[in-house]
């Protein structure tokens, strides 16, 4: 006879079963909307001058980047539309292909910092320690790793295959079961 205590392991191991396998279905579009809604909040702070902390540097490394050509006063609303629109394509879904593309962009100009503005990012030493705003750039790594989770779903489910063999009349497919070739028709 089954005591008590092992019934309610059995049944919350079963339940938390049962949540991994309905969450690993959702997890992308988590990701995703929880990225964009990142997004969104600090872009629209760049709007809003002096509300980011990460505006002085932004605009900064932007004025380095484009030699001077791009001022601050036009930089930092140029960021803050960036990551409005970014922020918004991720919580939509929208042309999801080029909001990624521009995510990846983006971020390649944010990682530059660290690079082009070595002083403010770092505490010089062995090893080298990030400074509060190298730490800021650095934590978009979690970003980074949350959209290429995304962009590999994506891929996942928009490149065509190779369409399955049919299985033979009134039989299955040598060597497999019948929920195998269900699960192979289906993708």
């Amino acid at each position: 006879m089954e005591s008590h205590l092992a019934r309610l392991v059995r049944t919350g191991r079963r339940r938390a079963d049962d949540f991994s396998r309905g969450y690993r279905r959702v997890a992308p579009g988590v990701l995703r909307v929880s990225v964009g809604v990142v997004y969104l909040w600090f872009g629209v702070l760049k709007f809003i001058p002096g509300a980011s902390p990460a505006e002085d540097l932004a605009t900064r490394c932007m004025s380095l980047m484009t030699f001077d050509l791009v001022p601050p006063g036009v930089s930092r609303p140029l960021l803050a539309l960036m990551e409005v629109i970014i922020g918004a394509g991720l919580v939509t879904g929208l042309l999801l292909r080029v909001v990624l593309a521009v995510f990846f962009a983006h971020m390649t100009g944010v990682f530059a910092t660290l690079v082009l503005l070595p002083n403010d990012v770092w505490v010089h030493g062995i090893p080298p320690v990030p400074t509060l705003e190298g730490q800021y750039i650095l934590k978009n790594i979690v970003l980074i790793a949350a959209c290429l989770t995304v962009a590999g779903r994506r891929e996942e489910r928009t490149e065509p295959g190779p369409a399955p063999e049919p299985a033979p009349r009134g039989g299955h497919l040598v060597g497999t079961s019948a929920r195998a070739d269900r699960q192979a028709m289906t993708g």
